[in-house]
């Protein structure tokens, strides 16, 4: 532990006197009968005389957020989740004990109160205490200026204080909690099946990504966090289940930033005999419905920018998005040395090694992204970049696959499965062969995947949503950082 400061040493004594009056500093259970939310929003518009005739007994509990003290008396502020409610501490009005606990109250003790409700002398909604339980001392002072607390590192290093601080943030993270639950009723009432696949995984699959590596002692071999569960959840429509859903964490060893957390939560669902087109118009009910339940519109601000979340969204093609955005002639997509150039007047930086869909894949990235603010499917990816989807039959060299972009932001991808074991093997063999060149993002083979598929999977649509992103839109957060409890930082110096 740190040099104790001068506060801290205060509090130690404060402390003592507590044991030695026979309060117990760190108590055990205290019955609440009321949450000061609730009592606010039942009782504080009623005035000072319907007060005062009804006699409204409570018994709530809560951190001191402030204290003010003079003569025989004193108010108090308590914080009861992201609530604040007023009380009134009297000598006259608790016991002798109670009393000597009052004097030694500071900022971030918690305690247990219990009185009727009543309006002060400046018609302040207020409890008068007839019974005060101290629960818990606070040894440590809440940050200097914690009121309003804006510094953003302290803010995520020290949740707790952020919490404590910021009520808002409490209603960020309610609301995120209620996504999700959406998100589950809204896929059980359809028929979908909550699973859970394994975050360990012996091979890592089901995105392009760099997967964390861990070791397992007892069977003595290298295992991957797992980057995506496509693959467990794959098995599971081979299985017969058929339609499966998993909220699930994800871990991909990449770099941090306002989008980009290296653990995050995502929800993915698969759909037996269904196509990428089905999943369109799932989504699209999905986010909508859950805006309506959560917000009440579908019509959000999001950053300064009004977004209408109202189906039908727009269906885009991935290279006509390309070349309308950057008015560009249907050649830059066939012609090497013609991307590079249309990359180098836009602006965008690309390895002159690479081939042709990588460089346009990296003008889509810079260009198109952050230019679909409205919701979007982008569709029609090519296979290059979707070795996990099925071929187009109208064009085998690109998928039935889809992109959702809301806000200049990737939230949902999804596409037909591919249940062509002989394919699978091809592209994962391409895969394979480019990780073995350097690329740590690339599929390895996982045989045991495809020995499922030749067991039969049935046509499938599947589809991966970016929950932590999601709630960044629905609860107006420019940062994933806001949204996350207790975002990855880099160590404290």
């Amino acid at each position: 532990m740190d040099e104790l400061t001068e506060q801290q040493q205060q509090r130690i004594k404060k402390l003592d006197l507590l044991r030695e009056a026979g309060v117990a500093p760190y108590g055990t259970r205290f019955d609440v009968k009321d949450r000061a939310g609730q009592l606010i929003k039942l009782h504080s518009e009623k005035t000072k005389e319907v007060l005062e005739e009804q006699k409204i007994s409570c018994t709530l509990a809560g951190r001191i957020i402030a204290l003010r003290r003079f003569g025989k008396a004193g108010f108090a502020v308590l914080q009861d989740g992201s609530d604040r409610l007023q009380v009134y501490l009297k000598k006259d009005l608790i016991s002798e004990q109670a009393y000597l606990v009052a004097e030694q109250l500071d900022l971030g003790d918690w305690i247990g109160v219990t009185g009727i409700l009543f309006r002060t002398k400046t018609n302040e909604f207020t409890v008068e205490v007839s019974a005060l339980t101290f629960l818990s001392k606070a040894l440590r002072p809440l940050p200097e200026k914690w009121h309003g607390l804006t510094d953003v590192e302290t803010r995520y290093r020290q949740r707790y204080v952020d919490l404590i601080a910021n009520p808002e943030v409490h209603t960020i993270f309610v609301t995120r909690s209620r996504i999700i639950a959406g998100i589950r009723s809204f896929l059980i009432e359809r028929g979908f099946l909550e699973v859970e696949t394994p975050m360990m995984h012996p091979i890592p699959g089901g995105a392009a990504a760099k997967p964390f590596v861990t070791h397992h002692n007892a069977l003595g071999v290298d295992l991957y966090l797992r980057i995506a569960p496509e693959l467990y959840l794959k098995r599971l429509i081979v299985g017969g289940f058929p339609r499966v859903f998993e909220i699930n964490r994800n871990f991909r060893n990449e770099g941090i930033s306002t989008i980009h957390n290296p653990e995050f939560t995502m929800l993915e669902f698969y759909v037996a005999y269904a196509d990428y087109q089905d999943l369109i118009i799932l989504t699209e009910e999905l986010v909508s419905w859950l805006a309506q339940q959560i917000l009440g519109k579908t019509v959000i601000d999001y950053q300064g920018k009004e977004i209408t979340l109202t189906a039908p969204w727009r269906r885009w093609s991935y290279h006509q998005s390309i070349l309308e955005v950057n008015h560009l002639a249907p050649a830059v997509l066939q012609d090497r040395d013609q991307a590079i150039a249309a990359a180098t007047q836009l602006g965008v930086a690309v390895d002159p090694k690479w081939p042709l869909v990588n460089i346009v894949n990296a003008i889509f990235e810079k260009t198109v992204e952050p230019s679909l603010i409205q919701p979007t499917f982008i569709i029609d990816y090519p296979i290059e970049i979707s070795p996990l989807a099925r071929r187009k039959d109208s064009n085998p060299a690109l998928t039935d696959r889809f992109e959702l972009y809301i806000a200049g932001r990737e939230i949902a991808n999804a596409f037909s499965e591919l249940n062509d074991p002989l394919d699978q093997r091809e592209r994962f063999e391409r895969q394979a062969a480019q990780r073995a060149a350097g690329d740590e993002e690339a599929h390895l083979v996982d045989e045991d995947f495809l020995r499922a598929l030749e067991c039969g999977m049935p046509p499938t649509a599947g589809e991966g949503i970016g929950i932590d992103r999601l709630v960044m839109l629905l609860t107006n957060q420019a940062s994933i950082r806001d949204v996350v409890l207790f975002p990855q930082l880099r160590r404290e110096k």
